[in-house]
């Protein structure tokens, strides 16, 4: 059931605009335990929502890895977003800014995760998980409050969003914008700009040999209606019933803005800030994140171990692999609990 924090203290951006209050969706599973140990806090993607037994079933569930009668489960709807939490039509105020809402960055997203994990009584998290943006997020906050993270679980993410990643963006807020109903500053402005927003995303997610193994037409003689032509307006389509073309850009543009060495020295320094037991996970397909991107958060992070993900669906593989995910997270988390165990003495 989702929950709703309202926060009636003023909330400074990094960029110095200030949020007059906030109000922040979430959604808890499970409950706390004795020692407060079994806290396992999710970071979601950029059309996401707080409900992760919706969107990751396969590794947040009742019979899944991280379910609640183990664990005391915790995800929170990201700033600027459209599901609950302030953002370009979601404000408590009573105003909605639409194109006029401020520039949100991934630090600005921690820091309300943070208001809410004060606000749970939450000291430490057992597990901190995120894949994509959420990713970002999750290695954000456990660099900026590395004390308090005891794993980190890095999925399909960076330390910076690439130039290629920052063109994709780009691309998708011109087809949004390119919609002059944007400028209307109303509830369903842009749609037919998000639907072709959407449509761009999705090669980015995916890839050739998916595309070439399900989107294929059987008829050789077809000069019309294709079937690859036909999926990209249903997901345009799909996502434009859910989402909403504002709040779209404004997470499109703070994923833009991540770079974990900024005001740091330098990303490796940044990196090296990190204490949390780290997993980081890539996939082999995926052309927006690519490995090479995982390489270097695990060659940097202390003691970091780095598994890839054998899988034709590209970045969306996060999603999707659920059972590589679980089986790789589980061996992580059973063996860095041995590992504590061997170190503890006991006396004689």
């Amino acid at each position: 059931m989702k929950k709703i924090l309202h926060h009636r203290q003023a909330f400074v951006l990094e960029n110095g605009r200030v949020l007059p209050e906030l109000q922040i969706a979430y959604h808890t599973y499970g409950v706390l335990n004795a020692d407060a140990s079994n806290v396992v806090w999710v970071c979601h993607a950029l059309t996401a929502n707080s409900d992760v037994f919706d969107w990751w079933s396969g590794l947040f569930g009742a019979n899944d890895l991280f379910n609640p009668n183990d664990y005391f489960i915790v995800c929170a709807n990201n700033l600027g977003s459209c599901y609950g939490t302030t953002g370009p039509i979601v404000n408590n105020t009573g105003n909605s800014l639409y194109a006029g809402f401020p520039l949100v960055t991934i630090r600005d997203m921690v820091e309300v995760h943070k208001l809410l994990k004060a606000h749970l009584g939450i000291q430490k998290i057992n597990v901190l998980i995120g894949g994509s943006q959420g990713g970002q997020q999750a290695l954000e906050w456990a660099i900026s409050e590395n004390e308090h993270i005891e794993h980190l679980v890095l999925v399909a993410c960076n330390a910076r969003h690439s130039a290629w990643g920052i063109a994709f963006n780009e691309s998708q807020r011109l087809a949004i914008k390119a919609d002059r109903t944007y400028y209307g500053n109303t509830p369903d402005g842009g749609q037919k700009g998000l639907a072709a927003a959407r449509s761009m995303a999705l090669l980015s997610y995916r890839n050739y040999e998916p595309y070439n193994a399900t989107q294929t037409d059987a008829e050789d003689d077809k000069l019309n209606d294709y079937k690859a032509a036909a999926y990209q307006r249903y997901q345009g389509e799909k996502l434009v019933k859910r989402f909403n073309a504002y709040a779209y850009v404004t997470l499109a543009n703070a994923m833009d803005t991540h770079h974990v060495g900024r005001k740091r020295g330098s990303i490796v320094a940044a990196l090296q800030l990190v204490k949390a037991k780290t997993l980081v996970i890539g996939i082999t397909s995926d052309v927006l994140f690519p490995h090479n991107e995982q390489q270097l958060l695990a060659q940097h992070i202390s003691d970091a171990k780095l598994i890839t993900i054998t899988s034709p669906y590209g970045h969306d593989g996060f999603l999707i692999e659920t059972k590589q995910l679980s089986q790789q997270i589980q061996k992580f988390l059973i063996k860095t609990k041995t590992q504590v165990e061997a170190t503890v003495s006991y006396p004689l």
